[in-house]
């Protein structure tokens, strides 16, 4: 059997929590349209008949105003150092921003393979334009794969 850390990456909202539950089968992590919900490391551990993986859900990353938010962001960079993936999500529905574009600059040195989840697809009805927006991030790092999912709904996530 093989066993694995893989840590859940995003600005606050993206929805790392959402996914943790739905590939755990299982509501563990709390969910909320407010952002900071998660201020804690969540870990969730799925198993197979193959492997165990150890999902670690992070707070969202964000520019702190207090020493909470300091603290939250210190969390979620000290869960990407000694795993074996990341999982960096980004709302695909609101674009991909300023601060995604920090977080990225902060974790695509840590010589693990990041995986691109492009998450909330459902709400983008024209997919011409989701397709557009892979070409234009497929430049910006070298992702182990950019894969458009929806954590609420279950969608692609058995890639």
């Amino acid at each position: 059997m093989r066993c694995g850390f893989v840590s859940l990456v995003g600005r606050p909202n993206v929805g790392k929590s959402t996914l943790l539950n739905s590939l755990l089968g299982m509501k563990l992590a709390i969910t909320s349209n407010f952002s900071g919900t998660t201020r804690n490391i969540i870990q969730g551990i799925y198993n197979d008949s193959d492997a165990q993986i150890i999902f670690i859900d992070t707070p969202g990353i964000h520019k702190p105003t207090h020493k909470l938010g300091n603290l939250m962001n210190k969390k979620a960079y000290s869960n990407t150092e000694g795993i074996d993936v990341i999982l960096f999500l980004v709302d695909i529905y609101k674009g991909f921003g300023r601060g995604d574009a920090f977080i990225l600059e902060k974790i695509k040195n840590h010589n693990v393979p990041i995986f691109l989840l492009l998450n909330k697809v459902d709400l983008i009805k024209d997919k011409s334009i989701l397709l557009e927006k892979i070409n234009e991030l497929k430049e910006m790092c070298d992702f182990a794969e950019i894969i458009p999912i929806s954590a609420r709904k279950n969608k692609n996530l058995d890639v």
